[in-house]
This record gives C-alpha cells, structure tokens and sequence, in this order.
C-alpha cells in the first residue's frame, strides 16, 4: 500500500492529503453505519502519531456535528508532523473536544471510554511491529476492557498487518476500515480475531495502478469460485467429470478413506474408487455405495503392502487423478509404497496425511511426479514435511505455504484457521470460509476428495485447490449449528449447497466495499 500511495502520488499527482482526507471520509462512513443501528452519538477517537493518526482525525471532524466527539490524544501534539498536524489543528476550531490520554488517571480515562457509543482506534497502522507499550498499551488496554464497540482505522492497534501476528496488548475491533486493500495481517489469525468485519475503503487509487501491481496475495471470494469453476453441462456423462482413484485406509482407518470418497463424490468427480487393504475392500459398500473399491495387497497389520505399488501404477495410468494418503498409517511398508510410487506416476496427485508423513524430512521427492502435484497439510504435517517447528509453519502461513510451494514445484494447502493455498509461482490466497466447528477428525479427508474430484475434472491444480478448500469451509459453515458437533460428512454432504450458494450469489465473506 505504501508503494501504491507512492505511485499515485508520482505517476498520477495524487496527492497524500486527498488520500488521507478520502480515508478518514471511508471511516466516518463506517462509523455512521455502527451508530445507527444503536442510536449512538458520543465517539471517542483514539489517536496515535503517523498517518493513521491523521486519518482518525479527519474522521473526528468529519463526524463532528453528526456526534459528540472527543479525540483522545494517546501521543504528544507535539510529535504530530506535516497532514495530522494541520488536521489537529483544524479540528480545535470545531465542537469536538480533545483530550490528551497522558491527563487521564485509569477512572477517567475507563469512564470516557466506557460512556462512549464508540471506539475509533486510530492509534497504530500498518507499519506498526509490536508489542504496544508505554501510554499507547495503557489505552489499548483500557478500550478492550470498556466494553464499547471498537472501529479499528486500516487495522487493530497492536497487530502486525504483514503477517496476521497479534501480540498483546491489541485492540479488540468489532469492525475494521482498511484502506485501499485489505491487508493480508487482517485474513490470518490470531489478527483476524482482533478485526471484527472488514470494511475496504476506496481511497481513489487509480483502478489500473492496482491491477498492475505486483500483488501475489489475494482473498479467496465466492465470486472468484463462481468464475473459475466451469459450470457442469446439461448434457454431460460421468465419464467427462474425471475418474479419482483413491489409495486410503488400514484396518481402523477405514473411515478416512470413506470420507474422502464422499468428499469427492459430492464435488461432482463422475467415478471414484476407493483402493483398499484386501480384507477390508467390502467395508465402503454399506455406508457408500456409490464408491467402487478395490482389493489392494495388504500387510498382516492390515495396511496396503509395498507390493501393491505395480497395481497402483496401472490403476493411476488409468484413472483421472490419484488421492493417497487418508488413514494410511505410519507403517513402513506404505513408506516404501509412497516413496516408491511418486516417480511412477504421470497423472494429477493429491497428497494428504499418512502420504506426506511417510516424506517427512524428503519433500522434494514429490518432484519427481510427472504431473500436477496438490499437497494439503495441516501445520503438524507441514512441520513434519519440512523438518521444523509447529510454531515456524504458524509464525507467517502464508509466506510458509508460499516458500514451500516455490521449494517444492507443488500447489501447497496449508490447512487451518483461514487456509493458504499456494502456487510455484508465487501466487497465494487466504481461504476465509470455515470455523471451529471443523476443527475435529475427518474434515481433512474430505478436503483431500473434493480437491481430487476437481483436479480430476481438468482444473488447473492452483485453482482445483482453491475452490476445493473454499466450498469445503463454506460447506462447514451451512452444516454447522455451533461450536460442536460437526460431523465430517456432513460437511461433504452440504458441498453441493455451498456451490448452489456460490452460483446465486449469496456468499459473504465478511468483506464490505465502501465507496
């Protein structure tokens, strides 16, 4: 954004005090929007150094007279420079009154803050790198606990808006205003718990400044599902929508394998197979009948023997897309057979689960598949795969899924709260459909059958990916009645709703344009 400011200011002779000016209008629109419904007229504006300070103060003026308003000084006047400068002092000759933090014991500053309808927090922006301390934590932490709704201006006070890093204090919003774009620190948790509803305000960046920026990051959207994912002809037959072999299950991991058929079925794949440990190749057949199984080798703990690798070969040669992985175990034979097989095989693969972990410190042997190579990990697996810390996969997802992917030479689906989907080629998107409820066993599985069924149908595999793991969390979110009880096939099942969803139009990805 800074780089984007520069060049409309440069290239276009837009000037920085008609961006601040357009900015501060975006948040006193967004602020009129969480009055109204409250009949609320007393606004607090918390105000920091910098420019977001001074979008705060554009804002206080432009609600003066519209509300009661009170700008908070959380910093010396002094230590405001140039464009805040001169709207401080263009607000001193208004109704509002200002107020310097530091003059305010703890009960005065929390009885302000608590009389308030509400909070603009305006104190730290996006080139902020934590964590708060001194006055600003003191009021940070003040706003939190008043209990007054909080509109954060570009981002929450306290979080960083690069890598979705939040560490305390940070202000707890109920709605977000950023400016031009949404910042990719927004989309990512634990920051995206801080920002409430995003609200993407147009500042006047030339639309082809935008378009022409080397942006790699973008957020998945329903409308970008409604525009990537072909729409199935009338007149198709089965045999035009791909047909997913699937190598999946051990003896009791037999659900694993099941869900993933689901997974695939309900994204539309027009044949699965399910290849299974011989002993256990007749256990689908009561709970899916639309799969069709097949009798795989098998060791005498149940599991696909390394043997089986020759059958998989013929069989992937002859299917549309492989999927391997779910419920497959530890056990060293499906090492061999994983190891084994990549080098083998010239079809579309899905790596999930028991596949990635028999790589474990070895990613780069899925280079040696002769197709489009889909990986969807979650952090435990990704750390396991890269020989890291749970803790370094979490530190920066996106730019973890976005260097693996680049490594690797495949897409990478870094599963989670808000999952990344990443190319070679540096693109990303941050998935924001899905919630907690997801967050129990088998979710992954159907994950794994949807992204096979799509990779199957022909799709690029950067876009099978990212349409997969978008239905597949707002298919969680249609299923979900609360916080527990969500059953994996329940959200396979609710696949087709969430695509009927998409094509009406009736998606919200909790981000609001304002004019």
């Amino acid at each position: 954004m800074a780089a984007l400011e520069r060049q409309a200011q440069d290239v276009h002779g837009m000037s920085i005090p008609s961006l601040m000016i357009r900015a501060g209008a975006g948040t006193a629109d967004v602020a009129r929007r969480l009055l109204r419904p409250r009949g609320g007229r007393r606004v607090v504006v918390l105000v920091g150094k910098g420019n977001n300070g001074g979008d705060g103060l554009v804002a206080a003026r432009d609600l003066d007279g519209d509300a009661a308003v009170v700008a908070l000084m959380v910093v010396p006047d002094a230590s405001l420079r140039g464009d805040p400068a001169a709207h401080l002092a263009a607000l001193r000759g208004r109704r509002a009154r200002i107020e310097d933090s530091a003059h305010l014991d703890d009960a005065a500053l929390d009885g302000l803050l608590r009389d308030a309808d509400l909070l603009i927090d305006a104190i730290f922006g996006t080139g902020f790198r934590g964590p708060a301390a001194g006055e600003p934590a003191r009021v940070i932490e003040a706003a939190n606990r008043s209990g007054t709704p909080i509109l954060a201006v570009d981002v929450p006070s306290g979080i960083d808006a690069a890598t979705g890093g939040a560490a305390a204090p940070c202000v707890h919003a109920v709605a977000t205003v950023t400016m031009g774009l949404p910042k990719r620190g927004l989309m990512q948790y634990p920051a995206a718990a801080h920002a409430g509803r995003v609200y993407v305000a147009d500042i006047g960046l030339p639309h082809a400044l935008v378009d022409a920026a080397p942006i790699p990051v973008a957020l998945a959207t329903g409308p970008w599902v409604n525009r990537t994912l072909p729409v199935r002809p009338a007149d198709g037959q089965k045999g035009q929508f791909g047909r997913v072999a699937l190598v999946a299950g051990a003896r009791g991991f037999v659900g694993a394998a099941i869900l993933a058929a689901r997974g695939a079925i309900r994204a539309g794949a027009g044949l699965v197979t399910i290849g299974l440990p011989g002993s256990l190749a007749a256990v689908p057949a009561g709970s899916l009948p639309e799969a069709m199984t097949r009798a795989l080798p098998e060791t005498p703990e149940g599991t696909v023997a390394a043997r089986a690798l020759e059958e998989i070969v013929e069989w992937a040669a002859a299917s549309s897309v492989l999927a391997i992985g779910p419920g497959l175990t530890m056990h060293a034979e499906v090492a061999a057979l994983v190891r084994g097989l990549l080098p083998r095989l010239d079809r579309p693969l899905v790596a999930d689960a028991d596949a990635l972990n028999a790589l474990a410190g070895e990613p780069e042997r899925l280079g040696a598949v002769r197709g489009p190579v889909v990986i969807t990990p979650h952090p435990g697996e990704m750390a396991r795969l890269l020989g890291c810390e749970i803790a370094d996969v979490q530190r920066d997802r996106v730019e973890t899924a976005r260097s693996a992917s680049a490594r690797l030479g495949v897409v990478v689906v870094l599963k989670g709260a808000r999952s990344v989907v990443a190319s070679p080629d540096g693109r990303a998107l941050v998935v924001p459909t899905g919630n907690g409820a997801m967050a129990t066993g088998g979710m992954g599985d159907v994950l794994t059958g949807a992204t096979a069924a799509f990779l199957g149908a022909g799709m690029p595999a950067f876009e099978a990916a990212g349409c997969a793991v978008y239905l597949h969390g707002r298919a969680g979110d249609l299923a979900a009645r609360s916080e527990l009880g969500l059953l994996a096939h329940e959200v396979a099942d609710a696949i087709p709703r969430a695509l009927a969803q998409v094509r009406a139009g009736e998606v919200d990805d909790g981000v609001t344009a304002v004019p």
